[in-house]
């Protein structure tokens, strides 16, 4: 696989969710990422730090220009749990859990986010205003309600699919009700 090709899609998929969203500074952005499944393999068991280091490098990058914190989704073996900045976790009041990922117990993804982040946590839980699902992680149980889901420019990168989320606050008031208009761009 050549990385710098991987990389370059990566961005150009990461601007689009990211631009397409709405999300705004300050906000959480959460990405699920099976390296497994991008190296054409079967998730959580062909994991690859190359893979996941190239990819969070490039999701990190572009967030950070933009002031988004960057939330990497652990898999099953880690409940899940989010690698985040420790002054993100405690600015959002998130509970902070022990544990230190490792190539099959939180996957390549996490193990980049430890070392590419200033001072990185494991947090239980959050909720995240977008999203990036490269190789079907199952992202949204961390992205707050209600969910819109946005086609990327891209839907596969490398052999994994490729899917994000958005959200937007609930419409509520009936028919008599008018609503600002949506920012997100779903397409």
């Amino acid at each position: 696989m050549d990385l710098e090709v991987l990389k370059e899609q990566v961005r150009a998929i990461t601007t689009d969710i990211i631009e397409r969203s709405a999300i705004k500074a300050g906000q959480i952005f959460v990405l699920g990422l099976s390296s497994s499944e991008v190296a054409g393999g079967i998730i959580g068991k062909n994991s690859s730090t190359e893979i996941g280091e190239a990819i969070v490098g490039v999701v990190l990058r572009e967030t950070l220009k933009r002031s988004i914190h960057l939330a990497v989704q652990g898999c099953e073996h880690l409940n899940r749990a989010l690698v985040i900045e420790e002054v993100v976790a405690e600015q959002k009041d998130l509970e902070i859990v022990n544990v230190l990922p490792s190539l099959h117990a939180g996957g390549s993804g996490q193990l980049a986010a430890f070392k590419f982040m200033e001072n990185p946590v494991e947090v239980e839980e959050l909720v995240a205003h977008a999203g990036l699902d490269i190789g079907d992680t199952s992202i949204g149980m961390h992205v707050k309600r209600v969910q819109v889901p946005l086609i990327p420019i891209q839907r596969e990168l490398g052999g994994a699919h490729v899917t994000a989320l958005a959200s937007r606050p609930r419409l509520i008031g009936g028919a008599r009700a008018k609503y600002k208009e949506d920012p997100i761009r779903k397409f």
